[in-house]
This record gives structure tokens, sequence and C-alpha cells, in this order.
């Protein structure tokens, strides 16, 4: 007999959805977080978008779990009271050039499943965004923005009532496979108490912690962890938009984008800086870049506009250089261990995927493959 049949690490959007979905189906779930607060590393230090699912390289879990993540996020916000606006995105072409690379986005767009895409030729934008500088853009109606802490809160409330449970203030600090079936999570609580509990069933959706906690286990074969630091600046004053505004993304990244929440402040961001240590203190003076950026779309920007708000850090699998890494989720049929579930670089678009995730990784532990 085990303490408790499925034990989830990590009370993050992702795992919190996992343990929800796993609760609806008759488990006994727990949740172990080592802060004293669900979501507060990468799911609270984030742009809060519901993305469309634009970008992502057609038939890769991003692509496929951010549409279906999106609908389902949609669907529950609505029933549950959680925040939420579907405001809309405009991708932004700066000059004629860029044009053409908005139909490639078109066209990858629609091979995801993203066919709500709409041109917008100039004049049109002058009405709509009479701030906004461009030759065009692509109208994203299907993006929105939403309350991440109250989603988080709203899939907890559903995991306790079908019997599942957090527990908070509990790091793990390593696992052990048992010999007889099942897994031994040893914990330490915020003082000096370490105790173990055995698990039929074990998902490690830790984030930044996933990699170094699943080389404990022999066989499970994690991929090599790296930290990339993404710093927003906030406006001072009124946003100058109604709705998200990305410019056509550069090599690399998405450029320096505007999000809103959901009182309409404006912010920048976030921009990617390569760090060995998880360090959240935001840097004024990587403001400075930003304002050459952000006037390629708004001339308009004022100097000394812009204040640093908050940082996050971005649980990566690929380093520097490297071509961006899909998420990676590990099944029994990958590592040959029973009952075992990894998830890695989970990062953007993660808090939109949550529930599809959810769901799928549910799947993988009832079929166990």
């Amino acid at each position: 007999m085990h303490d408790i049949e499925t034990l989830v690490i990590g009370a993050g959007a992702v795992g919190l959805a996992i343990a929800r979905e796993l609760a609806l189906t008759g488990r006994e779930v727990m949740v172990l977080e080592q802060h004293g607060l669900i979501g507060s590393e990468t799911s609270a230090r984030n742009s809060e978008v519901i993305h469309a699912g634009i970008y992502y390289p057609t038939g890769s879990l991003k692509a496929r779990f951010c549409v279906e993540g999106k609908e389902r996020l949609y669907r529950f916000c609505a029933e549950n009271g959680v925040g939420f606006e579907q405001i809309g995105k405009l991708i932004v072409a700066s000059n004629n050039d860029q044009l053409e690379q908005l139909q490639s986005i078109r066209r990858k767009a629609a091979e995801n499943g993203v066919t709500d895409l709409v041109f917008l030729d100039q004049d049109s934008l002058n009405e709509a965004e009479p701030e906004l500088a461009c030759t065009g853009a692509l109208h994203s109606p299907s993006t929105g923005i939403i309350d991440s802490h109250g989603f988080m809160l709203a899939l907890q409330g559903e995991l306790e009532a079908n019997g599942g449970q957090v527990v908070l203030n509990t790091r793990v600090a390593r696992l052990e496979r048992l010999a007889d079936g099942g897994y031994r999570v040893h914990a330490e609580t915020e003082g000096t108490e370490t105790y173990a509990l055995t698990c039929k069933e074990l998902i490690l959706s830790a984030g930044h912690g996933a990699p170094a906690l699943a080389a404990g286990l022999e066989g499970a074969n994690p991929p090599a962890a790296y930290l990339a630091k993404g710093s927003y600046f906030k406006l001072q004053g009124k946003a100058p938009f109604s709705k998200l505004i990305y410019p056509v993304p550069e090599p690399g990244g998405l450029g320096v984008h505007l999000t809103l929440d959901l009182q309409h402040q404006a912010r920048f961001g976030p921009d990617v800086e390569w760090v060995e240590v998880a360090d959240y203190r935001v840097d004024p003076a990587r403001g400075d870049r930003f304002y050459a950026a952000i006037r390629s779309y708004w001339p308009g920007l004022p100097d000394d506009a812009l204040l640093p708000d908050y940082s996050g850090i971005r649980p990566k699998i690929a380093g520097p250089g490297e071509p961006a890494a899909d998420f990676r989720i590990d099944g029994p049929s990958d590592h040959g261990l029973a009952g075992l579930v990894t998830l890695y670089g989970i990062e953007s678009p993660g808090l939109t995927s949550a529930m599809a995730i959810g769901s799928y990784v549910a799947k993988l532990v009832t079929i166990g493959i």
C-alpha cells in the first residue's frame, strides 16, 4: 500500500491543471508545493496573455496544446468566474518587407488551426489605433488576457472539491523508485522537519526544478536546464492602444511587445537575459534599449515613461543559440518507469496550454504509456 495514490510535484498552473484532471477521474491526489503560495514562480511572472497558437512549429506540442488549451481556458474562466478579456492582438509590420512576413505568419497560423486572423491595412489601423505607426497588421481576435492567479485558485478549488489537496511550504529534496512499484518522495518543510511519502503514480511538474529532481531516478534521462530571464517595464500614464501590440517576430524572439492587464495598464516586455541563478530584480538600465524598439510602432512614446515592473524566468531546456525547444512530456513509454510522468521546458504558452496539458497527462497516467 502507498501513502497516496497520485502525487503531483509543483502547484503552478500546469501542475494544478493536471492534479484537477486526475482528481476528476476519481484518484486520490496530493500536490506538493515548495512555496507558501500556489503559482508563485513561472505561473505568476508572465504576461498573463491567452495566446492564439500562431507561431509554434506545426505539429509541435506547443501548437497543439495552445490551440486546444485556449478554447478550454476561455470556457473554464467563463464558467468559474475567472477574470479574462478576449481583447485581441495586432501583429504589426513597420515596413513593406514585413508585410510579406505577415502573410507567412497567417499561413503558419492556419496550419496550426488558427484560421481567424484578419489583415488590416494602414487606413483601417489609422482609424482604429491612431497612435500606431505601421504599414499593416494581422488582427488575432482570439488572443486574450487573464487573471492567472484567479485561474489557479479556481483549479485548486475544483481539485479540492474532488477530494484532492495542496500542501504548501514543502520542498521535495529527492525522489526514489520503490522495488515493488511506485515512488518514495523525500520532502522538507519550512523548518527542519523531513519526511517521506510513497505514491503509486508520480507527476513531476516542478518547472525549473524538474530536471534536477528527475536526475535522481535511474532511466528518467532529463534534459539540461537553462534560465532565461525576461524583464517587464510598465508605462506611466494611460495605455495608447486598445489591443495587445506585437511587432513582426525577429530572429530569436517576438520583439518588444505591448501587453495590457485587466485594468488596461500597459507594460512592455519581456526581453531575454540568460542567467546562471534566479534573481527577479529588474535592472532599470535594461529599459533603455526598449525605447527605440517601441518607437518603431509607437513613435509617440515619451522619454522617461517606462518604469521597472517585474521579471520572470523561463524554464528553458535549450540554451543560448540553440533552436527553441518544444514542451517535453515523458511518460512510461519514453523512460520505462511505470506510473511516472515528467514535464520539462513548460514555458510560454504553458499558461494557455495548462488545461490541455492536464488532459494529456491524465491520459498518459490512465493508460500507462
